[in-house]
């Protein structure tokens, strides 16, 4: 494409140059950068993409995306205010307005949009269309997965991945839009359809730095993507139980769709019935009452049921689809996945890793638990120091023995955050064990005592917890989910807790 018809979307720029020059390719990494390419300098965390601008330029780039102009005549520049804004805006134009050709369905929230995903996933597909998605576990399409660096790409990768999406037939896409991406301007040039809000709770305050910022970034899906959208009914879907939902209702755009089970709105969950085996509801819609059951189980799914209803209300499904795609969803990966193999030892695996999400999943398992209910968690390092004492006081509070390891400590001390985890549990009245008194401590809590353990070893904590459990009790392995790896200083290595627990099972007999 030539540059000059490549920035016709751009509100505010300054070009020094030849606006008429051919676009090749887009790049914000000066590696990928090949000839007749433009490249984006973003100012990102660590780095400032102008210091790539010679490398870029060196690899045959002849046009970039600044904000501040350069001292080279030989090379086309525009200059706009913010380079992540204008990026989106320019890989949309790029790739064809993907996202305009697509139903598009954007999520966020803090807890809940990967699993509400799937849910609308099978949903789509009970209803026969053909669906893409992006988010925290995978991106997938037509029978393609592909792993996720970010629950919501870059600008430019999400562009590439809808345009890909709609030339494999892709007729409608989710997004898992995370608070990062909105603030960074990613889903900026996003034709949404539907927007959905899950919840909000305490969550990534080291990148926001306030709850009020928190939410702010969250309500930008809302009031900036939803308002721009040239769909001709974008619609604002809100859980109105939550606290920050009736404050999002003030200023959401497009058509309003309000879910709640102790509020009514236009999806209500009149009845629901909760057990091991799943859940039964009947929720009351604008087109009719709707029974619905699931094989997930916890009411915060019910939440995340009503989110994927709600959705396909907004888009006028058939009811007979709605039910079918949510009775037929009997997993999420890391999402309160049960390990097999356990017998009468039932082991869960979820990516719990706040202190309300913490909370739900203890809640929803001490519903199923016959005896005593065990949890392994942590708190990941670099991250929101805050929530680490309140992790702490939530799982000594709400299990009956609590092991507390390491979870991605990243360039942090594992010690030292264990340290600030463990000052929530001190502030409880839970007695601390030393790892070798374990099976005492096990003897005490079936007694009525309760406790909490350090093992800052992930593996040799899992093992230790199912070790410890007794016929009827139940284990959570918290905070790590779907993830295959622990991030030890700036290296990833390999680390599943799902088959560090089916280990663990096996060498009991389990």
């Amino acid at each position: 494409m030539r540059l000059e018809d490549l920035i016709f979307r751009l509100p505010a720029k300054e070009i020094i140059g030849n606006a008429a020059v051919e676009v090749q390719g887009l790049a914000y990494h000066s590696q990928s950068v090949k000839p007749g390419f433009l490249f984006a300098a973003i100012r990102g965390w660590r780095e400032d993409g102008r210091y790539f601008i010679p490398d870029a330029l060196s690899r045959g780039a002849r046009s970039l995306l600044l904000e501040e102009p350069i001292a080279n005549p030989e090379v086309t520049q525009v200059v706009v205010p913010n380079v992540r804004e204008a990026l989106a805006w320019l890989a949309s134009a790029f790739y064809g307005d993907p996202s305009s050709s697509l139903t598009l369905v954007g999520i966020t929230g803090t807890n809940g949009k990967t699993t509400t995903s799937y849910l609308i996933e099978s949903i789509l597909t009970a209803a026969g269309k053909n669906v893409g998605v992006m988010g925290t576990v995978n991106y997938r399409y037509q029978n393609k997965i592909y792993p996720a660096p970010t629950t919501t790409p870059e600008s430019l990768d999400l562009q590439r991945n809808l345009q890909a999406m709609r030339e494999a037939g892709v007729t409608h896409a989710i997004l898992e839009v995370s608070s990062h991406a909105l603030d960074m301007q990613r889903v900026r040039a996003c034709d949404l359809d539907v927007a959905l809000f899950t919840n909000l709770t305490r969550d990534h305050l080291d990148y926001h730095g306030s709850m009020e910022n928190y939410f702010q970034a969250k309500q930008l899906l809302f009031t900036q993507c939803l308002s721009e959208s040239r769909k001709k009914t974008p619609c604002s879907i809100i859980n109105v139980d939550d606290p920050r939902g009736g404050e999002l209702l003030q200023v959401a755009c497009g058509t309003l769709l309000r879910y709640g089970v102790e509020k009514r709105g236009e999806i209500w969950a009149q009845q629901m019935e909760e057990s091991e085996e799943g859940l039964c509801a009947r929720v009351s819609t604008p087109r009719g009452v709707l029974d619905i059951h699931s094989p997930l189980i916890g009411r915060h799914n019910l939440y995340n049921i009503l989110a994927a209803v709600s959705v396909g209300e907004a888009l006028g499904l058939p009811a007979p689809a709605i039910a079918t795609g949510i009775e037929k969803l009997s997993r999420v990966p890391g999402r309160l996945e049960r390990i097999p193999g356990g017998g009468c030892i039932r082991v869960f695996v979820d990516y719990a890793h706040t202190g309300d999400a913490l909370a739900r999943a203890l809640d929803t398992l001490r519903k199923v638990t016959m005896r005593q209910l065990i949890v392994v968690f942590g708190c990941g390092g670099d991250r929101d120091r805050g929530k680490r004492a309140v992790m702490g006081k939530v799982a000594a509070t709400a299990s009956d023995l609590a092991i507390l390891t390491s979870d991605n400590p990243r360039t942090e001390d594992p010690l030292r955050i264990i340290e600030e985890v463990e000052g929530g549990m001190r502030e409880t009245t839970r007695k601390k064990y030393q790892p070798a008194d374990l099976m005492k401590e096990r003897v005490a809590a079936r007694n009525g005592g309760t406790g909490y353990v350090v093992i800052p070893d992930r593996k040799e904590a899992i093992f230790w917890a199912i070790r410890a459990a007794r016929p009827g009790d139940v284990v959570l392995i918290a905070g790590k989910g779907h993830e295959d790896y622990q991030i030890l200083g700036e290296t990833k290595v390999h680390f599943d807790d799902r088959e560090e627990a089916t280990r663990a099972l096996a060498s009991i007999g389990g």
